[in-house]
């Protein structure tokens, strides 16, 4: 139930990336994203996966408000830019001692990081 769970998460955080250009937003698309789910699960027969996609359908009718979401999302953006801070002062640090693989491993991680604030600043953007 848990790994449905996540998947479901997951799909939901994916397919919400579609609405961005339709105009829904926010909760509203998490609600279109869910019922849309639910109806292919119901076409192709999986009462299964229906009935999880319907219990988060649930909570987010219960427990998404805009604002909410909008905080949310902006606490996401304070901690990738804390994260990219960090991910700055480890790659100087490998940088003054000319380890070539740390070098290379620091500047990876901070691109990573630089990838998730681009992230959560588009996600604030809807």
């Amino acid at each position: 139930m848990i790994r449905q769970l996540s998947l479901l998460a997951l799909l939901v955080a994916s397919t919400a990336f579609s609405f961005a250009d339709s105009g829904v937003s926010g909760c509203a698309a998490k609600r279109q994203t869910l019922q849309e789910k639910i109806e292919i699960a119901r076409q192709h027969h999986n009462p299964d996966q229906v009935a999880g996609l319907q219990q988060a359908l649930a909570q987010v009718e219960a427990h998404c408000h805009d604002g909410a979401l909008q905080a949310e999302r902006q606490a996401e953006i304070d901690e990738a830019r804390q994260e990219i801070e960090q991910r700055e002062m480890d790659l100087r640090d490998a940088l003054s001692k000319g380890d070539p693989d740390k070098i290379a491993k620091r500047q990876a991680k901070l691109a990573e990081a630089r990838a998730e604030l681009e992230q959560a600043e588009a996600e604030l953007a809807r």
